[in-house]
């Protein structure tokens, strides 16, 4: 979606100016890869008009392949604002009931595309859009899991979007058939009624071959791949904008699995890549190249030499 902002910190019916970005789970995570030197595909599909073409123009320009990406002149490229009015008091009001990208079909992938990948990225906002959205959403998971390509899914529970009734079966069935997922402690609240992160993971496991990663915000993070479990403590960092975090924590985490990283040092990856972004306005504005991270990691978590 094109992301509406405000650089002054007031209501939205007070804002007269607004400045463009881009904003969306999937490609935020999609670029925060390509920024850590991965080779990374996302595709989507796009109104027919400037927004879209901006979009794409702009992901691409992120370094991530868009050539699956598809335009529609059957309804608009989707849009959001963000109200701003302190950093722990943000507002986020989207329009995009009938957008483009809920036209998407599962006839619209690529299956030999999906299937040359190591990993494929999902989350539980594409099935909210749409039952068509929802029927892509599983036939990706059905191409990917036929070729062993492994599954990321991210919970990302937006109840703007559909109720927790509509919702939680839906996202169950996606968590059981997923190799890896991301969820957050409220989310997994949500889904499991429990609130303690090994209790959540517990409840969620369909088999003993997951990872699960719960995400804990400012208490860092629960880890638990059936073999190892561990908490991972966040780095320090001043927030300006919280709104991405989670998808660079993604990032940063399925970067460091696939370096074949120990799944404690992927998580600690994630918690750097997370600390980076808070401290930039935007969806995407902070996510950090690889030598950035490299230079936080090896400072023992603190930005102090890193240079943008």
């Amino acid at each position: 979606m094109v992301l509406f902002g405000s650089d002054r910190p007031v209501p939205l019916e007070y804002t007269y100016q607004f400045y463009k970005q881009i904003g969306g789970a999937e490609s935020n995570v999609a670029i925060g890869l390509a920024r850590l030197g991965h080779q990374v595909g996302w595709f989507s599909k796009l109104g027919k008009d400037p927004f879209g073409r901006f979009i794409e123009k702009f992901i691409r320009g992120e370094g991530v392949d868009t050539s699956r990406c598809i335009y529609t002149d059957q309804a608009p490229t989707a849009v959001f604002f963000k109200e701003k009015l302190n950093p722990k008091n943000i507002n986020v009001y989207y329009y995009r009931k009938g957008s483009a990208a809920s036209l998407l079909r599962a006839d619209d992938l690529d299956e030999a595309y999906i299937t040359s990948a190591k990993m494929l990225h999902l989350s539980g906002i594409t099935p909210a859009l749409s039952s068509s959205a929802k029927e892509t959403v599983y036939r990706a998971i059905e191409m990917a899991k036929a070729k062993g390509v492994k599954v990321v899914f991210d919970p990302n529970i937006r109840l703007k979007l559909w109720s927790l009734e509509e919702s939680k079966p839906v996202l169950l069935d996606l968590i059981r058939q997923a190799d890896i997922v991301l969820p957050g402690v409220e989310e997994g609240q949500l889904i499991t009624g429990e609130e303690d992160p090994e209790k959540i993971v517990d409840a969620l496991r369909a088999h003993g071959q997951q990872i699960f990663v719960v995400k804990m915000g400012a208490r860092g993070a629960y880890y638990d791949n059936g073999q190892e479990k561990g908490y991972v403590p966040v780095f320090k960092a001043e927030v300006v904008d919280p709104v991405g975090a989670g998808d660079g924590f993604a990032a940063g985490v399925i970067s460091g699995l696939l370096r074949g990283w120990t799944m404690q040092e992927a998580v600690r990856l994630g918690n750097a890549v997370g600390a980076m972004v808070v401290g930039v306005s935007g969806d995407v504005e902070g996510l950090p190249y690889w030598h950035e991270v490299e230079q936080m990691l090896n400072n023992n978590g603190t930005r102090q030499d890193v240079i943008r």
